[in-house]
């Protein structure tokens, strides 16, 4: 249910959204590694996916996850898990600026950590080629390491293979699909609509075609973004995607709906369509995600109250 904890407050964390993820971290904190299992060999895959890489932050993990792969080294889900931590170390090393704003001993660091994380999910991966957690996993070491779109699809089609429609997959590689990847627009345009459109009615991939926009939008220095916003096509093809997720009778709140609605408030706002806006903050309660709206600006928290207010007071 969306948290409705205040009328300006903004809750960023998306275990308020997933429970699954909140009952993860405090049994990883509790270093209670049956606990973890117990409940991610609940979850469906993509659900799975999106908490063991969630859970990527949380400090002191390779210690205690290379212990247990010690003790089991079968275990798919602490492979995953410390794959995705290796990844997040050396991310946070790197950050998310763009390549000519790194250091060199930045890059050096970053890849060192990237590639500790691929000979974890190499072998993972060898013992348990249909887990998609592991592939997408490996769809961000690929990118990392810049190893090139023909292996990061090869990766992308060996986690859609092991769970059709997999969307935490398809997020990492629609982000390796865009240019400052070496992608092309081309790409993540048609790849977000394929995978909308090849998903059921009613589910959150969407999002994909949201998340291609608004990375177009930030990302190409030459686009005009009112221009790019007027444009009829554009603008049809959000409103259709809207009506085939957030709109649609079956859309639930299953994995993924908080980022599928979390971006279209952030679409509508910038199209300027209070009413539209003010049915996906609707959905969300206080609920919001870091991303995209930290492609707008720094403040997160501050960008959503304000869009928020802005809506409802336009819808009312």
């Amino acid at each position: 249910m969306p948290a409705m904890i205040g009328s300006s407050d903004v809750v960023l964390d998306v275990a308020v959204a997933y429970p699954e993820i909140a009952g993860l971290r405090a049994a990883l904190r509790r270093r209670d590694w049956p606990a973890c299992r117990a409940l991610l060999d609940q979850l469906e895959p993509s659900a799975r996916s999106a908490a063991l890489s969630s859970c990527a932050a949380e400090l002191g993990l390779e210690e205690f996850l290379r212990g247990v792969l010690t003790a089991d080294a079968t275990d798919a889900s602490a492979a995953a898990l410390l794959g995705h931590h290796l990844i997040h170390v050396g991310w946070e090393i790197r950050s998310g600026r763009y390549a000519q704003h790194v250091s060199a001993r930045q890059f050096h660091r970053f890849h060192d950590w990237l590639r500790r994380a691929e000979q974890v999910l190499i072998d993972a991966a060898a013992r348990h080629p249909r887990d998609p957690a592991i592939w997408t996993a490996r769809l961000l070491t690929a990118r990392g390491l810049q190893l090139g779109l023909a292996e990061t699809r090869r990766r992308l089609d060996r986690a859609l293979t092991a769970q059709p429609h997999h969307l935490p997959a398809q997020l990492q590689f629609l982000q390796s699909a865009c240019p400052k990847w070496n992608g092309t627009w081309e790409l993540v345009h048609g790849f977000a609509r394929d995978a909308m459109q090849a998903a059921p009615p009613g589910s959150p991939h969407a999002v994909l075609v949201v998340h291609a926009h608004v990375e177009h939008i930030f990302g190409d220095d030459d686009t005009d973004v009112f221009r790019y916003l007027a444009d009829d096509a554009v603008r049809t093809e959000i409103y259709e995607a809207a009506h085939r997720s957030i709109w649609h009778p079956e859309f639930r709140h299953g994995p993924g709906w908080l980022q599928a609605l979390n971006a279209f408030a952030l679409i509508f706002t910038m199209l300027d369509d209070r009413r539209s806006a003010a049915t996906a903050f609707a959905g969300l309660g206080n609920l919001a995600a870091e991303y995209p709206w930290n492609q707008v600006g720094d403040d997160v928290n501050a960008q959503v109250r304000e869009a928020r207010a802005w809506a409802y007071e336009g819808a009312s």
